[in-house]
């Protein structure tokens, strides 16, 4: 049975450093890519998939985000923020905790894109997510089956579906994780209050073999400097 996941965290704070000069007066969120800003590009994704409300996160510029997104209603956003200081990627999950709800709930980047033509790739994440084997599932991509990643990190994955996350320079992972991920808020009620990175909730759960991923069929566009955003532009047109 496909999973039904109506909540969503959109990581939106960033100071958008390699995407200067285009965030030299503007959130990275708000780049447009073939005449639509990136942060919608992701919640009309969202909307699509079934999600109905989006807990996004905001530092730099954050009026400018909250001014963008206060006529969205499909999905209804949710502001989380994040002025005072950046809380990485973990960290920003946390503090919206209690707006979270308890249910699974996608995490999603604001710098992915794609192209699909079969299965969209969060219908597959959803027919993939199974709650009694899992407590996250990563959306990956194979290595080659996009632009914008460069480098060796990344994941192998096993015959089951579980995922180790690999940073080994000498033994490249085949498979790059695109930033959109499912998993149970409570994974995070352990951790500390602040800025903390998702990176070591990924190592503890390998260790009991409840992280797992999906491959996407579509074509990924990670849209992370400007050349990207030209090149995802030139590929969307």
């Amino acid at each position: 049975m496909t999973a039904s996941i109506k909540t969503a965290m959109v990581l939106a704070a960033g100071l958008g450093t390699r995407m200067k000069p285009l965030t030299d007066h503007r959130p990275k969120a708000l780049v447009e890519v073939a005449g639509k800003a990136l942060i919608d590009h992701v919640l009309d994704r969202l909307g699509d998939a079934g999600v109905e409300t989006a807990v996004v996160n905001v530092h730099h510029f954050a009026e400018q985000m909250e001014a963008h997104l206060a006529g969205r209603v499909h999905p209804r956003v949710v502001i989380s923020d994040e002025r005072p200081a950046l809380l990485d990627s973990g960290g920003g999950i946390k503090a919206a905790r209690a707006v979270l709800g308890d249910d699974p709930i996608f995490i999603a980047n604001i710098d992915s894109l794609w192209i699909d033509d079969a299965t969209p790739p969060l219908e597959q994440m959803k027919a993939a997510w199974d709650p009694a084997r899992m407590d996250m599932l990563l959306l990956l991509v194979p290595k080659g089956q996009g632009i914008g990643f460069e480098g060796p990190r990344g994941f192998f994955m096993d015959a089951d579906g579980r995922i180790t996350h690999s940073a080994d320079d000498a033994n490249p992972a085949p498979l790059a994780n695109i930033g959109f991920q499912i998993m149970k808020p409570s994974l995070l009620d352990e951790e500390p209050d602040g800025a903390f990175s998702i990176l070591p909730v990924w190592w503890r759960l390998q260790k009991t073999g409840r992280i797992f991923g999906v491959a996407m069929d579509a074509f990924w566009m990670h849209v992370g400097d400007p050349a990207a955003r030209d090149e995802a532009e030139a590929r969307l047109t």
